[in-house]
């Protein structure tokens, strides 16, 4: 049962983000009302992959250890802070990271999921976390392709700096918190 939800999961996720492209017709009759329903679909797809990676068991090629955790701890920090370069509304000013690159938060996501991968040598890890850095690496190409222009965002000063590590850091502290209340350890 752990590899359905895990697949179906995965599935809603590039089904919920994909919606808008694959069927923008479709997408646009929902307006407003369609972001809330790609919302809530994101939420059910990441409640599936949560129960179905901690109930999908196969081949271990390798464990967590205290270095493997460590390395994945330190891109944590690194994809969190890229991740947040790209958290404001587009048009507003960023931080210079978020002025350099195009795509700061699927930059960071796919950090993120190829970090996970490091501690983490079983095959429900490969099909989840590889899963969604392909995601966002074919995100990026779909972008980059169907909008090839693009304009650098203005750098917001020392305040736009400052903001994007506190919203880093405290993102980071919430997510550790959720993992530790999810019953992994993730200090190693």
């Amino acid at each position: 049962m752990g590899w359905i939800l895990l697949i179906a999961g995965l599935a809603l996720w590039y089904g919920a983000h994909g919606w808008k492209r694959a069927a923008p017709s479709s997408r646009m009759r929902f307006g407003d009302a369609g972001k809330g329903i790609v919302a809530g679909l994101l939420v059910l797809s990441i409640v599936l992959m949560v129960f179905g990676y901690k109930n999908a068991f196969g081949p271990v090629w390798w464990g967590r250890s205290g270095a493997l955790v460590g390395i994945n701890n330190l891109l944590m920090i690194v994809a969190f802070y890229i991740y947040a370069s790209g958290a404001t509304p587009p048009g507003k000013p960023r931080n210079r990271l978020g002025t350099k690159l195009r795509h700061p938060q699927l930059i960071g996501f796919s950090l993120w999921a190829f970090a996970h991968l490091i501690p983490n040598g079983d095959l429900a890890s490969f099909v989840l976390f590889g899963g969604l850095l392909v995601w966002a690496l074919m995100e990026m190409a779909i972008i980059n392709r169907s909008e090839p222009a693009w304009q650098p965002p203005e750098w917001g000063g020392r305040a736009s700096e400052i903001r994007i590590a506190v919203i880093a850091a405290v993102v980071l502290i919430v997510t550790m918190g959720i993992h530790y209340w999810l019953g992994v350890q993730p200090w190693g």
